[in-house]
């Protein structure tokens, strides 16, 4: 094609994508409510519009002409991407190392942040089990993680029992839980498997808000005890029984952070742990078989109703111990805390991460909760950003950020498969 006819394509290419733009977002952008003096008023951003056009545009031109002019042998984004994704192997101990010696430089907000990442990274290691080993898409896994937190706070209140002795108790529900959800949908799989998984959590979710009597409703439950460190307690006060009694030190807040920040870092220690081995079981291996192919499962004399509810009850016991934490850490829990938005969240996280994969998950709640807390400052175009930022991940890394396999079991040594294998069903 002439010089002149490929500028003039590429022209008509990124005005369209600018005009679709303006098609998709041009209300969203272009229009903000205000709040007047008896009503809701729109103000009107032209100037916004123009500047989204403008960007898409402009980078949509400048990527077809890097992807016309680029020079012999320069290497695509995605084999850059590729490359980058060999060097995982030494991202894990760095992130390890980092995470362990983080309360020896960070102040307090950057502890409650690593605390929230971490629990992400629990809940995503957990969902990783039904939907990246199993194959089995679950919309509803805020389900288990508010029967883990409310088990912990009515077992602590009524029954007076320490955190370290609910919280296998709480697994244990929610993996019954997890048991009681995987007998309905044994059948189903796809869409329908999704559906009922969501509706089930929503369940849970108005059940807890209208047991009143259990509960407490749309109140919560407040006063949630704290954790101790083998029976001492963390006290502004000081004295005998506290940490800073016991150690002769000066009380301080930090140190009931630090303890929890470390409390959250075992137990995802511990998941992914598991996970790992479990992963090399031979209900590992039936896990993934399932995902693959039900059929060729069960032609091979796999179980696959155990097979399936190991996999469900696995996650939700995950679940279910990030709850117990949540409610521990926050000391009040209530139903809005466990609402749809979380269970989306923890399955971006798993699918941009790359199912099956414990580091892609990992550096997917590192990215998703810790960028968001990044660009807290614009609060308007945060979402936005956001969403920009997921739609370019998406087209250089649609298989998540770690999308190559490592088979659990292999003759010999052991080589990732590519994600185009993986892509095609036969990783």
């Amino acid at each position: 094609m002439p010089a002149h006819r490929r500028v003039v394509a590429a022209l008509r290419d990124a005005f369209l994508s600018a005009l679709v733009t303006v098609g998709l977002f041009g209300a969203m952008i272009g229009l903000k409510t205000d709040v007047g003096a008896t009503s809701l008023r729109l103000i009107p951003r032209p100037w916004a519009v123009v500047i989204a056009a403008a960007v898409v545009f402009a980078g949509r031109l400048a990527l077809l002409a890097w992807r016309a002019w680029r020079p012999a042998g320069t290497p695509s984004p995605r084999r850059l991407i590729a490359l980058g994704g060999r060097a995982g192997r030494y991202v894990a101990p760095i992130l390890l190392v980092f995470a362990v010696g983080l309360p020896t430089f960070a102040g307090r907000y950057w502890l409650d942040l690593g605390v929230l990442v971490l629990t992400y990274v629990m809940l995503g290691w957990g969902l990783n089990i039904v939907v990246g080993l199993a194959g089995l898409l679950d919309l509803g896994y805020v389900a288990f993680y508010a029967v883990g937190a409310y088990a912990y706070a009515l077992l602590a209140q009524d029954f007076g029992l320490g955190f370290w002795t609910c919280l296998p108790l709480a697994g244990l529900l929610a993996a019954c839980w997890g048991v009681i959800l995987g007998f309905p949908v044994l059948r189903l799989r796809g869409d329908y498997l999704a559906i009922v998984t969501l509706a089930f959590g929503e369940i849970i979710r108005i059940v807890l808000l209208n047991w009143v009597s259990l509960t407490n409703g749309p109140n919560g439950i407040s006063d949630i005890p704290r954790p101790t460190l083998f029976g001492l307690t963390f006290s502004m006060g000081g004295g005998p029984g506290t940490v800073a009694g016991f150690f002769n030190i000066e009380p301080d807040i930090s140190q009931r952070v630090i303890f929890l920040y470390y409390v959250i870092l075992g137990l995802a220690l511990l998941t992914n742990w598991v996970s790992l081995r479990l992963r090399r079981l031979p209900l590992g291996r039936a896990w993934e078989a399932l995902r693959e192919d039900e059929v060729a499962c069960r032609a091979l004399g796999i179980n696959v109703t155990t097979t399936k509810l190991t996999a469900f009850a696995m996650g939700a016991c995950f679940g279910g111990l990030a709850g117990a934490f949540f409610a521990t850490r926050q000391a009040f829990i209530s139903p809005e805390s466990f609402t749809f938005m979380e269970s989306a969240s923890v399955l971006a996280i798993v699918v941009l991460g790359g199912l099956g994969s414990q580091l892609g998950v990992a550096l997917a709640a590192l990215v998703m909760i810790g960028g968001l807390e990044v660009f807290r400052d614009l609060a308007e175009y945060r979402m936005l950003i956001f969403g920009g930022a997921l739609v370019v991940m998406m087209i250089l890394r649609p298989r998540g950020l770690v999308s190559g396999r490592t088979p659990s079991v292999s003759l010999g040594s052991a080589r990732e498969i590519s994600p185009d294998l993986i892509a095609q069903g036969r990783g």
